[in-house]
């Protein structure tokens, strides 16, 4: 496109952003074509359990991160249908800070922070966003971030918009990370800020643990503040569900705890915890919230439901590891590789091109009725895949074995190059 420039007498060429995009449709998009609505955009349909329906059959499904098995509980739906009917979708109207507050939704905050160990929690409309904002409202200029190069996307996005340097170690690697808290104090006396490490406390793609406990040890050394996104953590891990923190014991050592309903909650809406001048702080700052409606109260109430039930039944938690531990050591002793999970996320990771994937998935789905979710390059190195799988409290030790039965037969057709095309197949 050109356009004419006046001033200097003169065309200069401007490209158009919507050529450019068609041109382009990302690392992701670039399959839309042959995947649209089977491995990207699927619709599963029906109550939310492990077998659901896809495309008109019935399948079992290990992707959604249902863990407790609360998105079906009849005591779950029965709080939400009543939410709805009493509150509506609208109230509150407003934003918190303007018109959005109500009793239920500190009556909330209070409780999750009890549960976390926590003197005050403050609730977020949703996780993604939110974490983007805690980010932004906690470090400028001046401070210095430290974080692990696995953390999530929300995290990476947060500091996209931090003004300030940002040093990144080695995923769970403590030398790399002291090595980065050196170069970041020497930093930090310069500018007169402070520091911010931020981890994980599960990693959702490979389900392996933030090293909290060295982390914090690192405390003795360096003046620094811990952020942990516990959103998998939180219902699964630790003796009472508490989260990752709880589970190696270092609650007072995790500064800024944040967290979804999105997994274990079943729901909407996240939180993040700490002491109760930050959370209050928070509130004041974050802009997330500042500049949108207040959390809805069904999503409160549910939510409130759903805490409680984490709380009274701790047998969800027992069943969920049940099949956690069923399902992992079925794979292992099958010859499949699981890399270093210590949580329910359980990847499983083979060896193969785009369309060798996508093969083996549509044999899964179609053949073996299992459906799970499948990562390909370029979001993990080239020439491998991931089949990552959410085991939950409401699989049974039936459909472990059926799955462990599925892969370990896809597996071998993989290995004897069944699945092997130069091209993805449309489909």
């Amino acid at each position: 496109m050109w356009e004419f420039n006046e001033s200097f007498n003169q065309y200069f060429l401007a490209v158009d952003i919507f050529d450019k995009l068609r041109k382009s449709m990302g690392p992701i998009g670039q399959y839309y074509k042959e995947g649209h609505g089977y491995f990207a955009f699927p619709k599963l349909e029906g109550e939310i359990k492990p077998w659901m329906t896809f495309r008109g059959k019935e399948v079992l499904t290990w992707s959604l991160n249902n863990y407790l098995g609360l998105a079906n509980h009849p005591e779950v739906r029965k709080a939400d249908a009543e939410g709805a009917a009493q509150y509506g979708m609208a109230y509150p109207m407003g934003a918190r800070m303007m018109s959005g507050q109500t009793k239920l939704h500190e009556e909330l905050e209070a409780k999750l922070a009890a549960f976390v160990g926590k003197p005050a929690a403050y609730l977020l409309n949703y996780g993604y966003q939110g974490m983007v904002s805690i980010i932004d409202a906690l470090v400028s200029r001046n401070d210095v971030v430290v974080y692990d190069s696995e953390s999530h996307a929300c995290i990476i996005d947060g500091l996209r918009l931090f003004p300030g340097k940002r040093f990144v170690y080695a995923h769970n690697d403590m030398d790399s990370l002291r090595k980065q808290l050196i170069h970041a104090t020497r930093l930090a006396e310069k500018t007169g800020g402070g520091i911010l490490v931020i981890t994980e406390g599960v990693f959702g793609m490979a389900g392996d643990l933030g090293n909290l406990k060295d982390i914090a040890a690192l405390k003795k050394e360096f003046s620094f503040r811990l952020l942990v996104d516990d959103a998998h953590g939180f219902g699964t891990m630790g003796k009472t569900g508490a989260g990752t923190a709880e589970h190696f014991g270092v609650e007072d050592e995790v500064d800024i705890l944040f967290s979804t309903f999105a997994k274990s909650g079943a729901g909407i809406g996240a939180f993040v915890a700490a002491e109760e001048d930050i959370v209050m702080y928070l509130a004041y700052n974050l802009r997330s919230q500042i500049f949108a409606k207040s959390l809805p109260m069904p999503m409160v109430v549910g939510a409130l439901k759903r805490l409680e039930i984490m709380q009274t039944q701790p047998q969800l938690k027992e069943n969920l590891w049940t099949i956690v531990n069923a399902l992992q050591k079925g794979l292992k002793e099958v010859g499949l590789d699981i890399g270093k999970t210590e949580s329910p996320v359980t990847p499983v990771y083979m060896k193969g091109n785009v369309p060798e994937a996508t093969n083996m998935v549509f044999d899964l789905r179609e053949n073996y009725s299992i459906f799970c979710s499948i990562v390909v390059y370029p979001v993990i190195p080239k020439g491998q895949i991931l089949l990552r799988l959410i085991p939950t409290a409401v699989h049974t030790l039936d459909d472990v074995k059926l799955t462990i039965n599925a892969f370990a037969e896809c597996a071998q057709k993989l290995k004897e190059g069944k699945y092997y095309a130069e091209k993805m197949s449309q489909i």
